[in-house]
């Protein structure tokens, strides 16, 4: 695939639908309403998936390949604790030199699908000094230092031109993350993530611009996916898995330390991921009922 495909924005109306009964047809008439995102070195919790249909990216019409380690980059279909769920195992990255609006396609394809309710995850670095390698962090809030947007363009069918991002992370969700994941035994705070472009990691003086614009966890990731999310009008949730103390407030930054980190936290964090679907899943279905 060459670069100038990676970045090709998709331009028909009726793509996503196209792509996402692509999807149904391979995963034999897929009607999850809760995703999940696995970032870095998180991609574990797909082993948990039952009965499984994996989906490389690159055989979804219009999507390309991931492109970087500790991220598979395939859509695995499937149940787990017998709730029917659809997981991204690994992201794309407007680092990658791919274009906004196929970043956030993922989203838009499981939002196809039935998907209303999303759970996303991402590896950090803390720039609060008190959040240690192996914290998970609930992200309350974000800042888009990415320089990028996937609802630039057309306005999509189902999405709002204005999404409000007042309280973009759905608060009752993340509250019940938090309960169950210190329950799991993890060492849980929240706070706003700031999301940059990348691939280089930030500068002792990025990280004190960060720091006082309010962030306190930095990554390259999520905010494409949420800002998708928020204007479909879905559920998020967010959760950063803290890997490495950000530019200037620890040691060397280094992308094996970060899966390294990562992969010791995955356990619990797949523990708490599967104990927050059951009940999400089942209210989300009574939500649908309703309306």
């Amino acid at each position: 695939m060459t670069p100038a495909s990676r970045q090709r924005p998709v331009k028909r109306a009726d793509a996503v639908a196209d792509m996402a009964a692509a999807v149904g047809a391979i995963c034999r008439g897929a009607c999850p309403r809760v995703a999940i995102i696995l970032g870095s070195g998180l991609g574990g919790f797909a082993r948990h998936i039952e009965h499984a249909t994996r989906i490389p990216f690159a055989e979804i019409p219009g999507l390309p390949a991931a492109t970087v380690a500790g991220h598979v980059g395939e859509l695995v279909h499937g149940t787990v604790d017998g709730e029917e769920v659809v997981a991204l195992s690994g992201r794309l990255h407007l680092y990658e030199g791919v274009a906004a609006d196929i970043v956030g396609l993922p989203v838009r394809i499981v939002h196809a699908l039935g998907v209303r309710t999303i759970f996303i995850s991402n590896a950090a670095g803390a720039i609060r000094s008190d959040l240690r390698p192996g914290t998970l962090m609930v992200i309350r809030d974000h800042i888009n230092m990415s320089w990028g947007n996937p609802l630039t363009g057309p306005v999509r069918p189902g999405e709002q031109r204005f999404p409000d991002m007042s309280s973009p992370y759905d608060r009752a969700l993340g509250d019940r993350f938090i309960t169950i994941a210190r329950a799991a035994g993890a060492t849980v705070s929240e706070g706003t993530y700031a999301a940059v472009l990348g691939p280089s990691y930030e500068t002792r003086a990025e990280i004190r611009m960060l720091a006082g614009m309010g962030a306190d966890a930095v990554g390259m990731s999520t905010v494409p996916e949420v800002l998708v999310a928020r204007a479909l009008g879905m559920r998020v949730t967010a959760v950063s898995c803290i890997t490495n103390a950000a530019a200037g407030t620890g040691a060397r930054l280094d992308h094996a330390e970060v899966l390294a980190t990562a992969g010791r936290i995955a356990p619990i964090f797949e523990r708490a991921v599967r104990e927050w679907l059951a009940p999400t899943a089942r209210e989300s279905r009574k939500v649908e009922s309703r309306e």
